[in-house]
């Protein structure tokens, strides 16, 4: 296994709603999704690099959210490793009767690929990057669609920046082999717990943490 942190190392998570999960109020500083339980188990498996943790996910952000606090929320807080998620509401809203606050996909292409740049240039941080999902098992259906067009512009960046790739809806995919979408999100988008561990496990994958 290559040891991808070093001690004393901030990771910063930044996103929307999942990646917020009540970080700002009854579940500060971390929330209780994803972020904490990727915190806990490296924290676990490797206690003595003493690792800095912070969440910087706000409920209902799109890419053009992100663009507006970025310099506060990323860039001035100087991570070793910046781990975005991003994508769900811009794609959302397109369903949802608020098309005006749905982002493009070339916008969203052209507005993440600057922030990363911005970040990546100002702080020398390394990146994480996790696709946007729906649990949904119908690759047919409208918004699974456009999840997926997105999800490749994700992958496509990752790449670009020799990022970390933490493919979520393939995870989600896996569960829903054997499981119904109800059983991890009351609607497709919201993980409860077990849903925030098939994510927390996409990250554990693509970081390859083992125990010391």
């Amino acid at each position: 296994m290559t040891q991808l942190f070093q001690p004393g190392q901030h990771i910063v998570f930044i996103g929307d709603s999942i990646t917020d999960c009540g970080r700002r109020d009854l579940h500060e500083p971390y929330g209780d999704g994803y972020v904490n339980l990727v915190r806990a188990f490296v924290t676990a498996r490797r206690p003595e690099l003493h690792l800095r943790w912070t969440n910087r996910g706000i409920s209902g952000n799109t890419v053009r959210d992100l663009a507006g606090r970025w310099d506060d929320d990323a860039i001035a807080l100087q991570p070793d490793w910046l781990s975005v998620m991003i994508g769900i509401n811009d794609i959302w809203r397109f369903f949802t009767g608020r098309a005006d606050e749905a982002v493009p996909i070339d916008e969203y292409e052209q507005t993440l690929r600057g922030l990363l740049r911005r970040a990546v240039d100002a702080t020398g941080c390394r990146l994480i990057l996790a696709d946007p999902y729906i649990i949904e098992a119908d690759a047919a259906e409208p918004q699974r669609v456009e999840t997926e067009r997105y999800g490749k512009v994700v992958e496509a960046l990752a790449e670009e920046f020799s990022a970390l790739h933490v493919r979520t809806q393939q995870a989600f995919d896996r569960a829903l082999a054997s499981t119904d979408s109800a059983d991890w999100a009351r609607d497709r988008i919201h993980p409860n717990l077990p849903g925030h561990a098939v994510i927390a496990e996409a990250y554990l994958a693509a970081l390859d943490i083992t125990s010391s």
